[in-house]
Formats: structure tokens, sequence, C-alpha cells
């Protein structure tokens, strides 16, 4: 008969795992088909932790369906690695973070993580578009016209024009994050060749774009942004970090 072998109590040694340069906490809404598969993509960095947890929300989106999850970001947040600290905490939705309020987001995710630095999508654009010195842009986004007005009074009321609107005005999130890059691509070509503008921003984490940001720059010889491509950009920004590989457009061949 073999023996039974058992070693307990073993020694050992703790590091900082994967996270050894920043902890970066990902809040995604339940409907999102996209941003998990662009953040990991942009943020395959050595050292940098990305951690992710799931919010309820309806697929419709609207003023009321997105207010409604400002009840349930901070139980969002919590679940993440509890009991430890992270560097960043990005809440993954751009038109419920306009609704709610970066600043109520930013309480909300300091009550279950304290101190915390915080970004969303939009305090990320209006970063990255003045990072980007750029003063008119064209905006691109897959919502109904209410919710693109609030935006654009939004951008406005932070000095970045929108003399150019574009939108696919679509309000079912499982639609939106079926819709195709090249239809994507297509529509910031055309809104963004308008002289009145000086950059096209993306908005919606949903929608497919990261990974052609760069072409599409070379294409319009202007910058382009995302959601998601600007909101991983903050985050690394928040976390005292710069992105060493090419390949993601101006906004991070900048830092």
């Amino acid at each position: 008969m073999d023996p039974k072998i058992s070693l307990q109590q073993r020694p050992y040694e703790l590091d900082d795992s994967v996270r050894s340069r920043a902890a970066i906490g990902l809040v995604v809404l339940a409907t999102d088909h996209v941003i998990e598969h662009e953040f990991r993509k942009i943020l395959n960095l050595p050292g940098v932790g990305l951690y992710q947890s799931r919010i309820l929300n309806e697929p419709s989106i609207n003023a009321e369906t997105l207010s409604a999850m400002e009840s349930r970001l901070e139980d969002s947040v919590k679940v993440i690695l509890p009991g430890m600290p992270l560097d960043v905490i990005a809440y993954g939705c751009t038109s419920a973070s306009m609704v709610i309020g970066p600043p109520r987001v930013e309480a909300l995710c300091q009550n279950a993580k304290p101190g915390v630095r915080v970004t969303n999508p939009f305090t990320a654009a209006v970063e990255a578009l003045r990072r980007l010195d750029v003063s008119r842009m064209a905006l691109l986004t897959p919502y109904r016209d209410e919710l693109n007005l609030q935006m654009r009074g939004l951008f406005e009321k932070e000095g970045i024009e929108v003399p150019a609107m574009a939108s696919f005005n679509v309000d079912d999130d499982n639609l939106v994050g079926r819709i195709s890059p090249d239809s994507i691509e297509s529509a910031v070509l055309e809104i963004g060749g308008h002289s009145a503008v000086d950059a096209v921003f993306v908005a919606c984490t949903n929608l497919r774009i990261a990974e052609t940001i760069h072409s599409l720059e070379k294409q319009l010889g202007k910058p382009v942004t995302s959601s998601n491509h600007a909101m991983a950009w903050h985050a690394l920004h928040l976390a005292g970090l710069s992105h060493s590989q090419k390949g993601w457009g101006r906004l991070f061949d900048q830092t």
C-alpha cells in the first residue's frame, strides 16, 4: 500500500502578486459585452492587476434605469478584493456617470474603499481631451437623443464644444454590444472628417473601438478616444503609471 503523505504548515513567502505596480478595480455593467475585453488589452502591463465586478442594470438605456444603479454601486465595489486596498476604481458606464453625477459616483466608491482614486468614462474623457488640447469635438454615441443632448451640454460646461454629433439611437444595451466595429469606424470617419471638430469621442463602454483608434487617427489626422480608451488611460494616470506599449493612439503616446 502506498504511504499517505501530508505536508502541513509549509513555510511560504508573500509578495505583491500580479499587482506589484497598481491594483485597478473595474465595475462592469451586467449588460456590457465589451469593456472587459478592451481593458484587458490596454492594461496588459507588468505589475498591473485588474479586478472586476458586475453591477445589475436593465438592458434598456434611459435616465430611470441608469439612475437605478446609484443604490447598487457601493455594494458592487465592496466585492472587489474585500479587505484589500485598491489604487483606482473605474465605474464602467458613461451615461450613468452623467446621470448620477461624477461626484456622487466617487463618493459611493470611496464609501466602499476609503481613499481610493475614482474614475468614470465622462470624467476620463474630459481629462483626456484636455490632455490632447481639444476644444471642439465630435461626439458619437449609441444613445437616444435626450441622453445625447444632456451629454453635449455637460461637455460644453467643461469648456469642450460639441459642434457635431452622431448616434446609432439604440436603447437596448445588448444590441449596442453587437454593433460592428465597421459600423463604428465608418461613423467616426464621417463625423470626424468635418472641419469644425478637432477630435472624436466615442461614448459608451459597450462599443468596440479601442483597438482601431490608432488606425482611425492616421486616417483622420485627428485624435480619437472612447469611453474605455480614455478611462483605461485615466486609471493608469491616477495610479501614477504611464503606458509603455505603442499602438494605442495619441493619448497614450503623450504619456
